[in-house]
This record gives C-alpha cells, sequence and structure tokens, in this order.
C-alpha cells in the first residue's frame, strides 16, 4: 500500500506523515516545492521517501505524482483555491482520495463537482476526512437508525485549548471568512440555503449546568449529512463568543510570522466536544457525544484510517459521505485507544 501525502510540508501534512510512518505505511510526498519536500521528510525522519514534485496549476504532473499510488491525502489549504485540482488529479490517477479540509463549501463542491468523474473512474473520494466531520457524520447515522424517522440534526463544535491555530489553518480562515461570518449554509427541505437564522441560541453542552450561547457556524457535517440521511433540516453552531475573535485583522504577514502550529504540549491539553442532538417526526429526542483532545493529530489519525479502509476494503465509488464510505460504529470503535471516546443519549440535557 503506497499512500501520496500532496501537501505535506504542512503542519498539518508533517502529522499525517508521521501516522503513516507510525503503522508503517509507504508514503510518496508531493508538492510544489522539493526544498520543502525535503525538508518535512528529514523533519519525519523519512529522508529516504519518494519525493514528486507537482504544482496545482499543472494537472499531468499531479497525475504523475500520483501514479502507482493506492490513494492520495491531501493536505494543501487552502482548499477552496486548490483542492479541486488535487481531486480531479488523484481521479485521473486511478487513486481513492480523501482530504483533511474544513472548508464547508469547497466540500459541497466537491459532492457537485465530481461525484460522476470518481463513480466512471471507479474511485472514491471523502472530502473532510478530519477530527469533526468523520465521527459527527458517523453519529448522525447511528442517530438516525435509533430515531428511524429524522426531522432535525444539530450538530455543535466546541473546541477549548490547544494553544494557537496552526498557518494553514488561519489561511484557510482568511479565504473563508465571508462565509464563516454568515454561518454558512443550512440544510432545509431538500436544499442547502445560506445565511438562513439558528433554530437555537443556546446550547446545553455535556457536564454543564446552563446553557452556552452559539451562533452559526459551517461545519463540514451539515453537507454530508442529508446525503445519507433524510432529514429536512440540519444546522451547525459552535460557540458564539467565537464571534468577536473573527474580527481581529489577519493579514499573510502576520501569519508567516507566527508558529507553524500549536506545540505537542498545547495540543495535549486541548479538549474538543462535538455534540450531534437529533429531533424525530414524532418528538423523540437523542443526542451522540464525541470528546478528544488533540484536533490537529487526531485529523492525522482519521485522515490516515480513512484512505486505507478505502484501500483495504472499498466502498462504493463516488463522493461520499463518510457514513456511506464506512461502518459507523466500527471506525468510532477504533478511535476508541486514540483517546477519542463517542456516547449515545437516549435524550439530551436540557
Amino acid at each position: 500500500m503506497k499512500i501520496a501525502v500532496y501537501g505535506p510540508s504542512g503542519y498539518q501534512g508533517k502529522l499525517v506523515l508521521t501516522e503513516l510512518a507510525r503503522r508503517g505505511i509507504d508514503a510518496v510526498l508531493a508538492g510544489r516545492n522539493l526544498a520543502r519536500l525535503e525538508a518535512a521528510a528529514s523533519a519525519v525522519g523519512l529522508s529516504d521517501t519518494e519525493r514528486r514534485v507537482a504544482d496545482t496549476s499543472d494537472h499531468e504532473a499531479l497525475v504523475s505524482a500520483f501514479h502507482d499510488c493506492a490513494g492520495v491525502i491531501n493536505c494543501a489549504g487552502p482548499f477552496t483555491s486548490s483542492g479541486e485540482a488535487v481531486v480531479r488529479a488523484a481521479i485521473a490517477a486511478g487513486c481513492h482520495y480523501v482530504d483533511t479540509s474544513g472548508e464547508q463549501l469547497y466540500v459541497k463542491k466537491i459532492f457537485d463537482t465530481f461525484a460522476t468523474e470518481a463513480e466512471n473512474a471507479g474511485v472514491t473520494v471523502v472530502p473532510a476526512a478530519n477530527d469533526g466531520c468523520v465521527p459527527v457524520d458517523l453519529m448522525a447515522q447511528i442517530l438516525a437508525d435509533r430515531l428511524e424517522s429524522v426531522e432535525e440534526i444539530v450538530t455543535t463544535h466546541m473546541v477549548v485549548g490547544g494553544g494557537a491555530m496552526s498557518r494553514g489553518s488561519l489561511r484557510s480562515l482568511v479565504e473563508t471568512i465571508d462565509v464563516i461570518k454568515t454561518g454558512g449554509i443550512t440544510y432545509y427541505d431538500g436544499d442547502w440555503r445560506p445565511s438562513m437564522p439558528t433554530r437555537h441560541t443556546a446550547i446545553r453542552l455535556p457536564g454543564q449546568s446552563e446553557a452556552t450561547p452559539v451562533m452559526a457556524f459551517p461545519v463540514s457535517e451539515v453537507v454530508t449529512i442529508p446525503r445519507h440521511i433524510r432529514v429536512r433540516h440540519v444546522e451547525g453552531l459552535t460557540e458564539a463568543a467565537l464571534g468577536d475573535q473573527l474580527n481581529t485583522p489577519l493579514t499573510p504577514e502576520i501569519i508567516d510570522s507566527l508558529p507553524e502550529g500549536p506545540d505537542e504540549d498545547s495540543r495535549r491539553t486541548q479538549h474538543f466536544t462535538y455534540v450531534l442532538d437529533a429531533i424525530s417526526s414524532d418528538g423523540r429526542r437523542a443526542r451522540g457525544i464525541v470528546q478528544g483532545s488533540d484536533t490537529y493529530g487526531t485529523t492525522a489519525v482519521i485522515a490516515v484510517e480513512s484512505i486505507r479502509r478505502l484501500i483495504a476494503d472499498p466502498a462504493k465509488p463516488g463522493v461520499l459521505a463518510p457514513a456511506q464510505a464506512y461502518h459507523p460504529t466500527a471506525f468510532l470503535d477504533f478511535l476508541i485507544p486514540h483517546g477519542i471516546l463517542w456516547t449515545i443519549e437516549d435524550a439530551p440535557a436540557t
């Protein structure tokens, strides 16, 4: 099994390389700049690993870079501006594909653009193979099976601590800031709609006695959940206090002056909670909770396992949501030894 990592010189990319090496999976480093590829290989102790140079503007070079690989993990954000080129090349090379994107409209565009192309090529594409979208999307299917008929799904992301965001995450933030400030898209009555008012202004989270104020947030599972669950309404939320932070100006110069990403100690002290509240058509409720630490490290584990499963146990070809590509309980149970805990409650706290 040989897996190409596109964009391995960034913060998330090096964590993905480290996870591949830990699991003994052969990697090919692919990216725009040979010197940066060599530096990334050296940084993670993979000095003998093959490097292939290909810019996203050169389709033939990208296809060649993915030649003889079984899969591609794309870590090169911002994905909104360059991700489609990597998807297109992976499909042309006959490679299964995942990426670590959290850019909501990009994820939707991959579904809208490449479904038929991937199906015809016999490959599977799973965008947003990250710490949030994969476990929450899988959890949504478990809740839907329990409730049988689902009217509404609300997904809430809360992340505490962990130090500063990586440079790559900040660049994606800047590129998609308008979407983030308006809350992204909401799924309602069979379509995705921008800038809809949220149905919820506060959510009582696990372990809290008071409800936390929340705001609309463009999470990727708003795109993926309606692909496999018949539901009328899906919205994404996060802590309302994040709104003030989004007003801090960020220029390329400021981002370049910052550390590449949080150090290991900061990542270990980070804690995330993702809550999925589902309501059935007859008013029954269920809640799924995913908790863990280190969003960047968790994303590396999930991206590597996502592509490994597509290769070892192929899903149907096309662009798929996580729950369409993987068995929900089996994948979530795989994450437990990595510190990711998941639980189901018959009813959310009120």
